[in-house]
């Protein structure tokens, strides 16, 4: 059995974003193979992600994303648990990201959406929204969204995290 060095966890926790815990479990249980701790957390994510689906998301933020030359916007909603979550980094960066990839991509539905790689990132929404879960420990969903083109200008007003008005 390879010792797990506390340098190997803190690596393993830099990639994934997951606990301390988490992550030296994973790297005892694959023999300190780094790229199988990686997948097994991948895995475990999912289930956990599978598990938190049927908790009430009622928390949240609205998030929105106009272009540069204010053509083209969009408004989502993203649910989570709690308002902690809702006002952890990394779920209004998630709620941005999302805002935009609306923005520029113009998925038909939210199942669209969800197989569309996120906008300043290399998975899907949906693989992001899982690794969040498991992250975050919390259940979140991307509830609705609205996306505009004009040959005007768009504005947003965000009131708070709770009203979004796009126009």
């Amino acid at each position: 059995m390879a010792e797990i060095s506390a340098g190997m966890v803190k690596e393993l926790r830099e990639a994934t974003g997951l606990g301390m815990m988490d992550c030296k479990k994973a790297l005892v249980d694959t023999n300190g193979d780094f790229k199988a701790a990686e997948e097994l957390l991948r895995i475990k994510s999912g289930a956990k992600a599978s598990k938190a689906s049927s908790r009430v998301a009622a928390e949240g933020v609205i998030s929105s994303f106009v272009t540069p030359d204010g053509k083209i916007g969009a408004v989502v909603e993203v649910n989570c648990e709690t308002d902690f979550v809702a006002k952890n980094d990394d779920f209004i960066a998630f709620a941005n990201s999302v805002a935009q990839t609306v923005a520029k991509n113009n998925p038909a539905d939210i199942d669209a959406l969800a197989n569309m790689t996120i906008s300043g990132g290399s998975s899907t929404v949906e693989d992001a929204r899982k690794a969040l879960v498991m992250k975050l420990g919390e259940n979140m969903t991307v509830r609705r969204f609205s996306r505009f083109e004009t040959s005007g200008k768009l504005a947003t007003y965000l009131h708070g995290s709770k009203i979004g008005v796009l126009l």
